[in-house]
């Protein structure tokens, strides 16, 4: 599984969760939602310190990571992380893995 982040996603996170060089962000399986991976789950996120991360990208001093326990949401697919400017949000895409 590859995972990716763009800069203005990264920016985004960085305004929107007032991160700090240092900081870092979790991506994880949670219960509700909707998935194009995973029916009856969506991404969930949170500003916490890794414990067994699978996982990671670094940018601008900020660590983004995947815990080794929440690989299965992805179930063989990588994870490419934008920003919309149009609609000031951000949208993932999933795309199967080769």
């Amino acid at each position: 599984m590859d995972f990716s982040i763009t800069k203005p996603a990264v920016q985004w996170f960085i305004n929107e969760l007032d991160l700090s060089e240092g900081d870092h962000v979790r991506f994880f399986a949670r219960v509700g939602g909707c998935s194009t991976v995973q029916s009856g789950y969506s991404l969930g996120i949170s500003k916490e310190n890794p414990f067994e991360p699978a996982k990671t990208f670094e940018s601008d001093g900020v660590t983004f990571f995947i815990e080794d326990k929440d690989l299965w949401y992805f179930n063989d697919h990588d994870l490419k992380i934008k920003y919309s400017r149009k609609y000031d949000e951000i949208s993932y895409e999933y795309t199967e893995q080769d």
